[in-house]
């Protein structure tokens, strides 16, 4: 079967403790991902949603695997964009991994459809959120505005 996919590997100085409760707390979303504050009950069969500063559905899915502080599976479909959404579902996971001082984080983004324009989209997305969420972190301060 064809498939889009988009990797992201960074390294954030910081605890896989503090870096998960980043990922999943809309205090901390809100902070680095442009106003944007994700909502779930994280547990797996939960849904979860990422929801603009006015109210909006940015994306939405269900929590597939969670396993704190080490892995998020998420079944992931766009809201906001038509062209987007009819594309379907998507599906990311988020590993998380300590070495020496830091954390290895690795976002894997994958459509089940050759040149998914969704794909396209969040490989341009994602590089500045987590530049934030790193900045974040490490620094206090996020590195880029909306």
């Amino acid at each position: 079967m064809a498939r889009s996919t988009f990797v992201y590997v960074t390294f954030i100085r910081s605890s896989p403790d503090r870096l998960w409760s980043a990922l999943i707390s809309p205090e901390f979303t809100t902070q680095y991902w442009f106003g944007v504050r994700a909502e779930s009950e994280w547990k797996a069969g939960s849904p979860w949603r990422l929801v603009f500063p006015d109210g909006r559905i940015a994306d939405s899915g269900e929590v597939v695997e969670i396993d704190a502080p080490k892995r998020l599976v998420l079944k992931w479909r766009n809201e906001f964009k038509p062209e987007l959404k009819s594309e379907g579902y998507s599906r990311c996971s988020f590993e998380l991994q300590p070495v020496g001082g830091a954390v290895k984080l690795t976002v894997t983004h994958v459509m089940e459809r050759a040149d998914s324009r969704f794909i396209e989209a969040v490989s341009e997305g994602w590089p500045s959120i987590l530049s934030n969420l790193k900045s974040l972190l490490e620094t206090g301060e996020i590195a880029l505005k909306t």
